[in-house]
């Protein structure tokens, strides 16, 4: 893997935008109907999303491969560098050794969030119409909510500093101003599905949910 490791450090990148990134981007869209629509506006992403004919080809090659490639590369890539950011008083070594930590923490939630909804209905404990009610029992518990609101920060910020790193990577943002620009274009995306998705667990851990 070493003599590879520049292919494998660009598909790593690839996959956390494509198609990671756009899983994130549905995720939040369908979450966040729990709060602009309520139960039956959630109900109906829900159901849109199942109702897909090759959704379990999406799922296995859109979202589980690349998760565990992207997530166990990521956890390789972290183990082998060195957060430097209490060394050097830069802010993007800082935001290096976040996108590390970031990352670690996301991998774990991820899977446990998986564990709590969507391999729950495969193991036929919760219908998909039931998964509402499945969050909200989850996030009514204070500690379950503030692992939620960690894991999302960490989800969130790790997609939107890695996309302004796939930019430059990738040279689509070259010039120094292009890279200026494009941070303050990720950053307002990472402040965007933050919001999104806190209101939607607020949207949770209310009572029409139970």
């Amino acid at each position: 893997m070493t003599g590879n490791s520049y292919y494998w450090r660009r598909l790593h990148s690839l996959l956390g935008v494509i198609p990671l990134g756009g899983f994130i981007l549905v995720h939040v869209l369908i979450n966040f109907q729990a709060f602009e629509r309520g139960p039956e506006g959630f109900a109906k992403g829900v159901q849109l999303i199942n109702s897909l004919p090759i959704l379990p080809l999406l799922e296995i090659f859109g979202i589980y491969l690349p998760i565990l490639f992207h997530g166990i590369y990521g956890l390789y890539m972290a183990y082998q560098s060195k957060l430097n950011s209490g060394q050097y008083t830069f802010g993007r070594n800082w935001a290096f050794t976040l996108q590390r930590v970031t990352g670690v923490f996301t991998f774990i939630f991820v899977f446990w969030h998986f564990f709590n909804t969507r391999f729950q209905v495969y193991m036929g404990n919760v219908t998909h119409e039931e998964l509402g009610s499945t969050m909200h029992q989850i996030v009514t518990n204070p500690t379950f909510f503030v692992i939620y609101v960690i894991g999302v920060l960490s989800a969130v910020f790790h997609f939107s500093n890695g996309f302004w790193a796939f930019l430059i990577s990738w040279g689509i943002t070259i010039s120094p101003r292009a890279q200026k620009v494009s941070y303050y274009f990720c950053m307002t995306i990472f402040v965007i599905l933050f919001t999104l998705f806190i209101l939607s667990l607020v949207a949770f851990n209310g009572d029409e949910f139970k």
